[in-house]
């Protein structure tokens, strides 16, 4: 059953027979993909609780007439689902929090709710209260909160007559939070054998999945995938805003990589006024349904909560919405992403906001869609990329929410993806079972909006997010618990012990899901990867803690991209691994179970068989490799916004203009904008950078509302000609958030981080640069490598060759071992002295953060950088291979008396060496090239071992290995711990010797796969040389055309044109006498026939000849036409795998030459010059064909 048709029959346990579902939604939808059947939701889910709508305005057991609503049942456990459960034993709730207790606005009502203790030996199963809902009302204006008196997290509760039962495990009394707050629970909580966890995934997004290719290579495979027929390509558009996530009520309101804060409240008041707009007056009734869906079924929507009151990102939206972009089910298993068709059948169900998607099934479409992008990258915006997206694809599906009126027309970009070759049938099916929501002309007043709830709350952001959440109404919001802590309104008290996650990993698995999140863990920590694990008490379960039975809700924190691409080699090596999210949100339990409870888990475990196999839509069959693939592509026009303005402003007011145009240099070129956009940027950036600084002096603009200075100047900047109008893309809409800015407290950005968004440059580069270094500029070179490369005597050589570095600039080395304090600092000192000087900096640069503090020296002194690395192979996780670890071990250990200690005499060598080796650990070689590359702009290799070498022999591998092995053991109980001391003390010992015989034994061969010094030498100054002169081209020449289409056109070869003129020459007087003198060899440059232009045919026009590029187009030559300013050979164009090739010029030809100030455009007018006896016609008879391949200009 597919997730669509779930929809369809869990709504109606659900939605009212008014509901405007119609018999036709219930169709199974053959298209669809098979999902496993959540059977629990469908249910009935208990006597006690029943369906919301099961018995409307009927009297029920207990006498409570006119009931409107009841609450699900409550569960103290976090699977409520989980099988097998035991006879619980029946207990009365006597003494609760006495503050959970709070009124609605028309009269009480009771709420029943049943409480089922997981795994305490003591189990509650009968408390039962009755309320209702509070209704939503309308409110004329905004007004200020009163943040002391505002109830937080009460409910009106009453007690029905529950017998006691006693045990003699415990007697339940009120739960002590003061003690449960200060962490008491946690410290007494011992892990013992009856200790057992349950982990529930709450919210995630899509997986990070890095594409280790480079972007042409992933368009490359995702043309040939759609041109076979083996997948569709479909296109999203990407607004500008923040990730939210929200799971219902209980389930939580999330950001990327937090909650319980301002931006959580915006995206629940956001969502819950999306309600309100879409329902009417039913919004109440719905909001509440939708959360009672949510937390029944275990699912979890994400979307992109765009809006003002947050911070600046490209453009400032008009109106404040989210857009759902992906809706998940938790099940027992992986989570399962819905695909597009089923999101958008669930958004119009429940009249959630949807995105405009396009669906490209054939190979014309999908090429015509990269042909589009690659026009339209550096000028677009909404209108023209919607328009121009619309007339290529095979379906467009418009988005509920028009990007154009409501954020406007400066798009961030596009997203496409890889699906279901049969998404196009599912999205057909879908569209006509679920037709698009009426549109409710009445005009409701619904209250105060975010910007004015903003405005007239200005204390500070607990005062804020009370006044969201209280203006949205206890109908979608009725626990304020996740934002406010505890009943004294203390947020802090979420904070718990950082030891949860140790007991956790203690603990014995309750179900399959713990085992998997528990593997997960493990690992992470385990390779140190990059990651918090932060750890909150879970507000929602109060009601169900007791000594041995703790509720914890757990936040993955991913710091850094890398960590994901790290991730994915772990799964690649172990199948069963569950991926890692981007937004990982996880509650948790940790509790004692007795023999009997103990034995059936353990029994329940054995059983269990995982739910599914993948963590998306069973992937649609495909490989994992290519349902993964995915691409964002950006547009210029949002780009110079935010990373070229507003991630600039810090080293603009800080480093100065200079640093600041190296800057945004940098980032111009690590995208492949073309030369043109580069110089117009340029000096429009030059021209911002002198206004702001002018203006605002030494005080830096705050980056989250850098819009009210970049929008009236980039205004004004577009009016000064239509070419500058291009190039801001649109501007002057500006709306004034300074008023209702959102109040965020520890300087947090729209995820909850600490840092703002950075461009991450593309895994590998993909265009030509020319990196010449400034004669006016230093240089420094800098190696990234380990102990032993031999860097300290290349630099030696290096600073006495002869004519050096071919050009006047001072040279001189720093040697790290001999330099006392912070060596960078020095260098960077050393640089300020010498602005011109080329330096060589002798130490080895490991990391990353090295290579930051060199960017920051870079931008701060005037230099290039130029990394120098040892040739290697490198492993799939290292960029240096065991052989290279080998030579680079031997050479330290035939060294004496070295400066840093580290030689023959160094007791721990080895372990010093592994220990530089793990630093590059997480990187395969083309990462580690590319990122080099990415940053610095250039990459110089040192020639090491001979490509024609023996083997490294199994001694020498087998002893490295062993040495990895237990590098491994001791950093993961030790840390940084020197191997002289801990644990393996003596196993270091033992091994170090080991390594020193084995090495020794095999020192012919270690010596004889090196290549010769001297040539490293040369090689590596030759390599210098040329990135000092501007020679220098990056190591993958792989050809980009990002931003840079302007026209399609067949590409002919000059040489074989050139020939044929001369042929005819001879052969014809006429000919010889217009060609005589005009040395067409070298005026003749580029012969090309145009097929379509941007400016005069449109973007679509030009796109539509993708389906062609790269293809050989035979162009027959019919007519020589000239006159004594112009010539050129009319043409007629081929097919190409039967489909013939049309321009879109009236006369395709090809000009061959034009008189000094004359365009070539104007040759278009020669038959026309013809037709009035101003040209001459040479026809071409027998006609010559010559084949041509059709380019992208």
């Amino acid at each position: 059953m597919s997730a669509s048709q779930r929809i369809l029959c869990t709504l109606s346990h659900v939605l009212p027979s008014s509901s405007a579902l119609n018999s036709r939604s219930f169709l199974f939808l053959r298209f669809s993909r098979s999902y496993v059947t959540l059977a629990r939701s469908l249910r009935s889910t208990s006597s006690v609780s029943g369906s919301r709508s099961a018995m409307p305005n009927k009297q029920q057991r207990g006498g409570y007439k006119k009931e409107k609503s009841k609450e699900k049942p409550k569960s103290c456990s976090l699977s409520a689902e989980m099988e097998g459960s035991s006879a619980a034993v029946v207990e009365a709730v006597t003494d609760r929090l006495h503050g959970l207790s709070v009124s609605g606005n028309s009269g009480e009502s009771n709420v029943q709710f049943q409480s089922v203790r997981f795994g305490n030996e003591v189990e509650m199963q009968g408390e039962k209260a009755i309320w209702k809902p509070k209704s939503y009302g309308t409110l004329s204006g905004a007004t200020a909160v009163d943040v002391d008196k505002m109830p937080i997290n009460k409910k009106t509760v009453e007690l029905q007559g529950n017998q006691v039962a006693q045990t003699s495990a415990a007697q339940k009394t009120s739960v002590d939070l003061g003690k449960f707050f200060k962490g008491n629970s946690l410290e007494n909580f011992t892990v013992d054998n009856s200790t057992y966890a349950h982990a529930q995934l709450r919210a995630t997004f899509y997986p990070k999945f890095e594409n280790e290719k480079s972007d042409q290579e992933v368009r490359s495979r995702m043309i040939e995938m759609v041109s076979k027929g083996l997948a569709t390509l479909e296109v999203s558009l990407k607004h500008s805003g923040s990730l939210f996530m929200y799971a219902g009520n209980e389930g939580g309101a999330y950001a990327k990589n937090s909650f319980g804060n301002i931006y959580t409240a915006v995206g629940v008041f956001v969502l819950g006024r999306m309600f309100q707009e879409a329902w009417g007056a039913e919004a109440a009734k719905k909001q509440a349904e939708f959360n009672d869906f949510l937390e029944r079924n275990r699912m979890c929507i994400s979307t992109e909560l765009v809006t003002a009151v947050l911070g600046d990102h490209g453009q400032r939206p008009c109106e404040d919405y989210v857009v759902v972009t992906a809706v998940t089910e938790f099940g027992n298993g992986k989570p399962k992403f819905y695909s597009t068709p089923d999101i958008i059948a669930f958004c119009r169900t429940w009249r959630l906001p949807t995105n405009h998607v396009w669906l490209f099934s054939t190979r014309k479409s999908v090429t015509s869609f990269f042909a589009a992008f690659d026009a339209l990258c550096e000028e677009g915006t909404a209108t023209p990329v919607c328009k121009a997206l619309d007339e290529v694809a095979d379906i467009s599906v418009p988005g509920s929410k028009d990007h154009i009126k409501l954020q406007g027309e400066i798009l961030e970009g596009l997203v496409a993806r890889i699906v279901s070759h049969e998404s196009s049938k599912h999205m057909e099916q879908v569209l006509k079972d679920f037709p698009a929501p009426p549109i409710d002309e009445v005009s409701l007043d619904l209250g105060p909006s975010l910007r004015d709830i903003c405005a007239a709350n200005r204390s500070d952001e607990k005062q804020q997010i009370k006044a969201l959440l209280q203006n949205i109404g206890l109908s979608f919001c009725p626990d304020l618990s996740d934002w406010l802590g505890n009943e004294d309104g203390d947020a802090h008290s979420r904070n718990a012990d950082k030891t949860v996650l140790a007991k956790f990993l203690q603990s014995h698995p309750a179900d399959f899901s713990t085992t998997k999140l528990q593997e997960m863990f493990r690992l992470m920590r385990e390779r140190r990867f990059p990651a918090a694990f932060k750890c909150y008490h879970n507000f929602h379960k109060v009601d169900c803690v007791s000594s041995d039975n703790l509720f914890y809700k757990m936040v993955i924190h991913v710091h850094s991209d890398s960590t994901f691409r790290r991730y994915q080699k772990e799964m690649r090596h172990k199948p069963g691994l569950w991926p890692l999210y981007r937004g990982f949100f996880v509650d948790i339990n940790l509790f004692k179970a007795n023999k009997e409870r103990a034995a059936e888990l353990a029994k329940n475990n054995a059983s269990i068989v995982e739910n599914g196999s993948s963590g998306t839509s069973e992937k649609d069959g495909l490989a994992d490799e290519d349902a993964n693939l995915m691409i964002k592509l950006k547009f210029l026009t949002y780009k110079l916004r935010t990373f070229l303005i507003r991630n600039g402003l810090s080293i603009l007011f800080k480093e100065g203009p200079a640093a600041y145009k190296a800057y945004y240099l940098r980032q111009m070129k690590s995208w492949g904008t073309s030369a043109g956009k580069q110089r117009e940027l340029s000096k429009m950036l030059d021209e911002w950078a002198v206004y702001i600084r002018r203006k605002h002096g030494n005080k830096q603009l705050s980056s989250s509302v850098y819009l009210s200075e970049a929008e009236p100047f980039l205004e004004q900047y577009a009016k000064r000609s239509p070419q500058n109008q291009a190039l801001i893309g649109s501007a002057g809409s500006l709306v004034r958030a300074e008023d209702f800015l959102a109040l965020i407290e520890g300087g947090r950005d729209e995820e909850g981080d600490l840092e703002r968004e950075r461009e991450v440059a593309p895994p590998s580069p993909g265009s030509l640069v020319n990196d010449s270094v400034p004669r006016d500029e230093g240089l420094i070179v800098f190696f990234p490598g380990i102990p032993g490369c031999a860097k300290s005597a290349l630099c030696k050589e290096l600073l006495n060759a002869p004519g050096r570095f071919g050009d006047y600039r001072p040279v001189q080395s720093l040697m790290g071992d001999l330099i006392k304090g912070k060596y960078w600092q020095k260098i960077a000192d050393e640089r300020r002295k010498k602005p011109y000087s080329i330096m060589l900096a002798d130490k080895n640069a490991p990391n990353e953060e090295v290579w930051r503090l060199i960017e920051n020296m870079c931008r701060s002194t005037q230099a290039t950088a130029v990394p120098v690395v040892p040739d290697s192979e490198g492993t799939d996780s290292n960029p240096f291979s065991l052989d290279a670890l080998a030579v680079f071990m031997f050479r330290v250990l035939q060294r004496a008396n070295h400066p840093g200690n580290l030689d023959k005499a160094s007791p721990n060598a080895g372990y010093v060496l592994l220990m530089f080796y793990h630093l590059y650990e997480g990187k395969s070689r083309k990462e580690f090239e590319s990122e080099l590359v990415e940053r610095f702009g250039s990459l110089v290799k040192m020639p090491l071992l001979k490509s024609d070498r023996k083997p490294l022999p199994d001694t020498v591998k087998s002893v490295l290995e062993e040495g990895i092995s237990l590098y491994n053991l001791h950093t993961n109980r030790h840390g940084r711990l020197d191997s002289t001391k801990g644990t393996y003390a003596k196993e270091w010992t033992k091994w170090e010797k080991q390594l020193r015989e084995v090495l020794i034994s095999n020192a012919e061969y270690l010596n004889s796969v090196q290549v010769p010094f001297e040539f490293t030498v040369k090689e590596v100054l030759e390599q210098l040389k040329k990135v000092a002169k501007g020679e220098y081209k990056t190591p993958d020449a792989e050809k980009r055309m990002f931003g840079t289409i302007v026209f399609a056109a067949v590409s002919l070869p000059v040489t074989e044109v050139i020939s044929f003129l001369n042929t005819m020459a001879e052969r014809n007087p006429q000919v010889a006498a217009f060609i005589k003198g005009k040395q067409l060899e070298n005026s003749l440059s580029r012969a090309h026939v145009t097929l379509a232009h941007k400016r005069s045919h449109g973007v679509t026009a030009v796109a539509g000849y993708g389906i062609f590029q790269n293809k050989n187009v035979p162009v027959t030559l019919t007519t020589l036409l000239f006159t004594d300013k112009m010539a050129a050979f009319e043409a007629v164009l081929g097919s190409v795998d039967g489909e013939r090739v049309v321009s879109k010029n009236e006369w395709p030809h090809i000009t061959i030459w034009t008189e000094k100030g004359v365009a070539p455009r104007e040759a278009n007018t020669l038959p026309e010059l013809l037709s009035q006896g101003k040209a001459t016609c040479i026809p071409i008879d027998p006609p010559i064909t010559i084949l041509g391949t059709l380019q992208f200009f």
